[in-house]
């Protein structure tokens, strides 16, 4: 299944979806994520159902894959 990186009229990610797909790309647990963002790990996954909705990303791999389309840029401080 092709992700596409934005399809015509698609909405664009929130910074915060951006923020939430570059820890994953990154490698992160969905818990590690919500340590990170000071967010609750409910609302890792509420941003990740976001942004399966607005592209094409049924899996993590999806999701890696998507984030260097998107040009997620990796988080400072996360793991190399």
């Amino acid at each position: 299944m092709p992700v596409d990186s934005r399809p015509q009229n698609a909405p664009a990610l929130s910074h915060r979806e951006r923020q939430v797909l570059a820890h994953i790309a990154a490698g992160l647990s969905h818990k590690q994520v919500a340590r990170r963002l000071g967010i609750s790990v409910h609302t890792v996954s509420t941003y990740l159902r976001r942004i399966r909705t607005k592209r094409t990303a049924p899996t993590v791999a999806h999701l890696i894959r998507l984030s260097l389309t998107e040009d997620v840029t990796t988080p400072s401080g996360g793991p190399r």
